[in-house]
């Protein structure tokens, strides 16, 4: 059974930094397109990163609203996607999901959400962001 695990998140002050993890098990990360999205309340959900080996060595898909705050990163060995945000800002607050993506959906060279049904998703962790 295909599953993604994501411990982590918590109560971050603004302008701190926070690394959130995601754990594979049921198939390997380094053969999968991994996404990272977020929810805030009453926003829907929107891509932040996606990165896959698909088509050759590992390439990272950005959504056009990231800038450079936003990293995401592989552990092949550890079997882990892990996205690391630098200078948090209240904004950020929201549920993080990780996702297992059949490829990244790119569109003029930006990551988007498309929701696949046979996706699989974390079970999201929650970042607060206040001072």
């Amino acid at each position: 059974q295909k599953q993604l695990v994501e411990p982590g998140g918590g109560f971050m002050k603004p302008g701190s930094s926070l690394r959130l993890s995601c754990s594979a098990s049921g198939f390997r990360v380094d053969d999968s397109a991994i996404g990272w999205s977020r929810q805030s309340p009453g926003q829907e959900r929107e891509g932040i990163a996606c990165s896959s080996n698909n088509d050759g060595p590992a390439t990272t898909y950005h959504a056009r609203f990231v800038k450079s705050r936003f990293t995401t990163t592989r552990n092949n060995a550890k079997n882990t996607v892990y996205l690391q945000i630098d200078t948090l800002k209240p904004d950020d607050t929201a549920v993080y999901y990780c996702v297992r993506e059949e490829i990244c959906s790119v569109w003029d060279g930006n990551y988007f959400l498309d929701l696949r049904p046979d996706d699989v998703w974390g079970q999201g962790t929650q970042v607060n962001v206040y001072s």
